[in-house]
């Protein structure tokens, strides 16, 4: 089938569509989704076909505190099932808020979501190393009960109680690519790889199964982009650029840096491996796939950046 001329992959968090501040209301999402749609949509308007992949960090946390409260009434569901469930649900929010604002703008193209499997290696050393902390606190008799009863590694979070760790494996490969080749053809926007995808092994026996694990939604977004030959890969954060010494006096944001220059920094533990550090080596696996540049921004610098006037650009 033959690929959009100009394609973008934009990926950006859960908390998008849910921030620590809010209740968690249905009806508070739908206004985030509406806002995320605003700014997907200039995307579009610049002439790209566009791969949308979301987080749902808070979306799955959510979902496992119901499972755990209603766990003496319903058999709780496992990790991928989750993620899959977020993927659904997340999906439907942010393709109708994108398909009602494509409209208002004068827009046309259709919009749909795909529940994405992605392969992991079930011999990845994140198996033997689970770090991801997910769900609620829990007592430590109620900790003891699960390890006891499903096997899951607990881990105390200090002075706040204990918390299912699950591995976080990198991911190998889209199983549902060549569908989402498909969709491009005829959609102007395909929201995929939701939560970083439903993570899947395949067994001796040949077949595929969920396997419970985190895929990180940048590494993810990485590889699709690289997989589908992207133009512009974006990855949305909290910071209009990415800066060096963050948050000290001798702080300097960057407006481009070269794969060698975020290899160093990386290895120098300037961008730490719970915020920045997935997003840059997100960025720098694109470019070494052959990618021309990724840019770094946030929401409200988006438009500025996407007319090179803001952003950071990670380049060969």
């Amino acid at each position: 089938m033959s690929s959009p001329t100009k394609l973008a992959v934009v990926a950006f968090g859960g908390n998008a569509l849910l921030r620590p501040e809010d209740r968690g209301t249905q009806e508070e999402q739908i206004a985030r989704a509406k806002q995320a749609a605003r700014w997907l949509a200039e995307i579009v308007r610049h002439g790209y076909k566009l791969i949308v992949v979301h987080g749902n960090g808070p979306q799955v946390g959510n979902i496992l505190v119901q499972n755990e409260e209603a766990s003496t009434k319903i058999p709780p569901q496992t990790l991928d099932v989750c993620v899959a469930q977020t993927e659904g649900s997340m999906g439907f929010l942010l393709q109708q808020a994108i398909r009602n604002r494509l409209d208002s703008i004068g827009v046309s193209g259709d919009v749909a979501t795909i529940l994405t499997e992605v392969e992991v290696d079930p011999t990845d050393a994140a198996f033997k190393r689970p770090t991801k902390p997910i769900g609620p606190f829990v007592t430590r008799y109620r900790a003891e009960a699960l390890e006891r009863d499903l096997g899951w590694t607990m881990r105390e979070d200090a002075g706040h109680g204990w918390r299912h760790v699950v591995p976080s494996p990198r991911p190998l490969r889209i199983l549902n690519l060549q569908t989402i080749v498909h969709m491009l053809d005829s959609a102007a926007v395909v929201i995929a790889a939701g939560g970083g995808g439903i993570p899947v092994v395949r067994g001796r026996d040949g077949q595929w199964r969920g396997i419970e694990a985190v895929i990180d939604k940048d590494f993810a977004s990485s590889l699709l982009a690289s997989e589908l030959h992207a133009e512009m890969y974006v990855v949305l954060t909290g910071v209009a650029k990415v800066s060096i010494d963050f948050e000290k006096p001798s702080e300097k944001a960057l407006d481009r840096m070269t794969v060698a220059e975020a290899t160093r920094y990386l290895a120098e533990g300037q961008f730490p491996a719970g915020s920045m550090g997935p997003k840059i080596e997100a960025a720098i696996q694109f470019v070494n796939r052959g990618g021309k540049q990724v840019l770094i921004t946030d929401v409200e610098h988006l438009r500025d950046a996407l007319q090179g006037n803001d952003g950071t650009l990670v380049l060969a």
